[in-house]
């Protein structure tokens, strides 16, 4: 044999996806033919699939009842193909498919005919994993699960099943992968075999204590039906401030206690070798909490900070204590009695001991953050801690009630950048809550985003503000871009500059890996925000990784079930994707919601309905309601386009994307490239010159 031919291919490190076809044997030569054929199908629908082979980093291999898929890009790469195949599975009832992920090593040998194909434990394991599950399953190795651990987006979908024995008595470490869409949730019948017959194992003490655990555990998922999260362990510098308890007499000081846990939560996000989760989460936590350990894994930190505060005249005192959540140690603990007039001090002193016991490392630039005095005027402070307070109430009421007190914190002291911060904050949300015109309040949230930045360029917040008022009243993504950028240098725990930055930005300009990344740091820090967590869900629907928005979109409605925005998106994400019942479901639930909220329901989504089930005079008739609607700004031009691009009518659905440009509406319209509903639509020179003017070529 040539020397060519004798010589194998470099041993390599690949993850591999193992796929097999359920009842292949008992088929007929045509029915294995017919379901070969259509497992090919299912199989190059899949983005990741398609990737990694544009980019020469996957290797096909047939097994007769199935294939092997070798990717050479990522861990999650087979993972994610397995998900996006499992999603695409919905419109193929009949074809049973079981898959199983392993990563490890390959290497290229000669077949008996001379072809180059793999060999490896890397394949071998991957199909033995596969062999321990049942029609639907995605199973992965323990190992391979341990890396997706490393991705927050992933632990949710990550069930422990133990250990199953497969071929020679080998036994190999099982994880379920699976969501109420993907996957199989049922014990494979392996393990529920191996828990029959459990008895008769004679292992090593160790392991047998090991198995029985898992055994338990497994039983416990299959009879009471409580999934078995795998966790993994919170970074040692990772901690959350929960909300301080008001012990003063006077209720209406809660302002000033929930003031002094921002205060030192802002301080330490500052700090980028901290990870800080983000007010929004930590919110939920106001009662007295109690099981620390579960509220830190919870919100992935390994150290909480609680503490209360006492106010008396100009008198104050505040209690802390820093605490390891798994062992209930107390790490760190303080009692500051101070006049209100050093408050900022208390705050500095706090986040610095904070920051010393865990060993963060700082820089001077951070040193000098945690330790600014914003103002030297105690009354400006306090002005300023109530305009904060009203702010995250999020109602118009409460919007100008804020804008009231940022201006009477700035009366007291015309250099309090923060609270200029504030007035662009408050200026910049009220359009969303209310029939405020953007023109009438856009000027006034500039002019106090410039004042702020003009009199601290290193305020995080102030960079946020500028960077919203530059993407929202100038559609300039690019400088958009920059201020969002310059707001995470300077506050890497910032979870709303993350945000800001992959939804609103990178996310319009079709950049969604990073965008993605952005969103997953945004809920790392901020796990309890509903319109971020819903939003990652909205960019996977741009991204058209529909399995994925489905998965995410569906954790999100169990956050806040009353909110209509995850169970718009979900149908959103149903209907794209083809699951038209599923669609008609959730837009049903979405309007249902909707009628029992104080505003009027939207009859937009009645028209979706209507259109989704064939109805077609129905749905028009909503669509006029709407358009009535519209004309007095009470809903959106760029809505009503999106339904009538899905009725099909390119005509109307132009239209009313002009319109949605000259009424300003970009917090819509700037996903016009993006959005897969818009689909028909491209291609028509209107449409393709609209989508120019809205994200010109040179917006990145």
């Amino acid at each position: 044999m040539p020397a060519e031919i004798k010589k194998e291919i470099q041993l390599e490190i690949a993850h591999v996806l193992f796929i097999d076809i359920v009842g292949y044997s008992k088929l007929s030569i045509n029915e294995q033919r017919a379901a070969v054929a259509e497992l090919n199908e299912v199989v190059r629908v899949s983005k990741q699939f398609q990737e990694a082979e544009a980019a020469s980093r996957l290797i096909k291999i047939p097994t007769g009842d199935g294939m092997a898929l070798v990717f050479y890009t990522s861990p999650e790469a087979p993972a994610q193909c397995a998900v996006e195949i499992s999603g695409a599975l919905k419109g193929h009832p009949r074809l049973q498919l079981r898959m199983g992920v392993h990563s490890g090593p390959v290497s290229g040998v000669i077949d008996v005919n001379g072809h180059a194909n793999l060999a490896g434990a890397g394949l071998n394991v991957a199909q033995r994993v596969m062999n321990c599950g049942d029609a639907g399953h995605i199973l992965l190795s323990k190992h391979v699960a341990e890396d997706l651990e490393e991705y927050e987006h992933w632990r949710p979908l990550l069930h422990d099943l133990g250990v199953c024995e497969v071929k020679h008595g080998a036994r190999v470490a099982i994880v379920n992968l699976y969501a109420d869409q993907v996957g199989n949730a049922q014990l494979p019948k392996e393990f529920q075999a191996l828990k029959k017959h459990s008895a008769r194992m004679r292992w090593a003490a160790t392991t047998a204590a090991l198995f029985a655990l898992a055994a338990i555990i497994a039983g416990i998922a299959m009879f009471s039906r409580y999934r078995v999260r795998s966790t993994l362990a919170a970074p040692e510098k990772s901690m959350a401030v929960l909300p301080f308890e008001n012990l003063s007499r006077d209720p209406d000081n809660a302002y000033f206690a929930d003031g002094i846990q921002d205060e030192i939560l802002t301080r330490l996000s500052k700090i980028a070798d901290l990870k800080v989760i983000s007010r929004t989460s930590t919110q939920r936590y106001k009662s007295a909490p109690e099981n620390l350990p579960e509220i830190a894994r919870q919100l992935g930190v390994a150290n909480i900070l609680e503490g209360s505060v006492q106010r008396s005249a100009d008198q104050v005192r505040v209690n802390v204590q820093l605490i390891k959540a798994a062992t209930d140690a107390h790490l760190w603990a303080d009692t500051f009695d101070r006049k209100v007039i050093d408050v900022f001090a208390v705050e500095s002193e706090i986040a610095k001991a904070v920051a010393d016991t865990l060993q963060a490392k700082l820089s001077g630039a951070e040193q000098s953050a945690i330790a600014a005095r914003p103002t030297e005027n105690s009354q400006a402070h306090e002005l300023y801690l109530r305009g904060r307070y009203f702010l995250g109430k999020r109602t118009v009421d409460d919007f100008k009630r804020a804008i009231d007190y940022f201006n009477q914190a700035i009366a007291k002291d015309p250099n309090y950048a923060p609270a200029y911060a504030g007035i662009a904050d408050s200026y910049m949300l009220l359009p969303q809550y209310s029939g405020e015109p953007p023109a009438a309040v856009f000027p006034k949230a500039r002019a106090a985003a410039d004042k702020a930045l003009a009199l601290d360029n290193k305020l995080a917040e102030a960079h946020v503000s500028m960077g919203t008022v530059l993407q929202d009243a100038d559609w300039n993504l690019k400088e958009a871009k920059r201020e969002f950028e310059r707001a995470i240098e300077l506050n890497p725990n910032y979870a709303d500059a993350h945000y800001s930055l992959g939804f609103s930005v990178l996310a319009p300009l079709g950049d969604f890996d990073h965008a993605i990344a952005e969103m997953k740091r945004a809920i790392e820090l901020d796990p309890f925000s509903v319109m971020i967590n819903a939003n990652l869900g909205f960019i996977y629907i741009f991204a058209r990784r529909y399995p994925e928005a489905i998965v995410q979109l569906s954790k999100t409605t169990e956050l806040d079930p009353g909110f209509v925005p995850p169970h718009g998106l979900l149908a959103m994400a149903y209907e794209v994707s083809g699951q038209r019942e599923q669609a008609i479901a959730e837009y049903q639930r979405a309007y249902d919601l909707d009628q029992r909220s104080e505003r009027q329901a939207d009859p937009l989504v009645l028209a979706t309905i209507y259109a989704l089930k064939g109805e077609r005079a129905k749905a028009l008739q909503q669509l006029d309601e709407a358009k009535a609607l519209a004309q007095r700004g009470e809903v959106r031009a760029f809505f009503v386009a999106l339904n009538y691009a899905s009725l099909g009518d390119k005509n109307e659905a132009i239209k009313w994307l002009q319109r949605s440009y000259q009424n300003k509406e970009f917090r819509f319209i700037a996903y016009i490239k993006v959005l897969p509903q818009l689909e028909p639509l491209r291609g028509d020179p209107r449409f393709e010159a609209l989508a120019e003017k809205v994200i010109p070529p040179d917006a990145k």
